[in-house]
């Protein structure tokens, strides 16, 4: 929205235009990104990490191929289309870091110790 805010003083209407969707498109690969990667954390959690890797690459060459194909459009101001997209994308990757360092993700099964009792083996002593 700030991008939106700015693009639309700086640039008029049409910059205003192009950070609206500038910022609509990164949201939306981002979204249907964390969804995918959800998917993949519940079904197939052993491709979790590669999936996560592949699925940025491929985010990232999709929005480089959408700011290729709208560089010439009278439609809205390109600039801020790029502008909106790259400044949504980062901001999209700053939000999901700051989530991942406050959640509090386990490294060990608490409930494990509980639960499964080791059993001694070896010589008695």
């Amino acid at each position: 929205m700030v991008a939106v805010a700015v693009s639309g003083v700086l640039a008029g209407g049409k910059g205003a235009l192009g950070a609206a969707v500038g910022t609509a498109l990164a949201i939306l690969f981002m979204g249907i990104g964390l969804y995918v990667l959800q998917r993949t954390a519940k079904t197939l959690p052993q491709l979790f990490q590669a999936m996560g890797l592949m699925l940025y690459t491929a985010q990232l060459l999709l929005l480089l191929i959408f700011v290729a194909l709208f560089k010439d459009t009278s439609f809205f101001n390109a600039r801020t289309f790029a502008a909106g997209l790259v400044v949504a994308t980062v901001v999209w990757m700053a939000a999901q870091a700051r989530a991942h360092m406050k959640a509090k993700i386990f490294y060990i099964d608490p409930d494990s110790e509980k639960s499964e009792k080791p059993e001694k083996t070896g010589s008695p002593s």
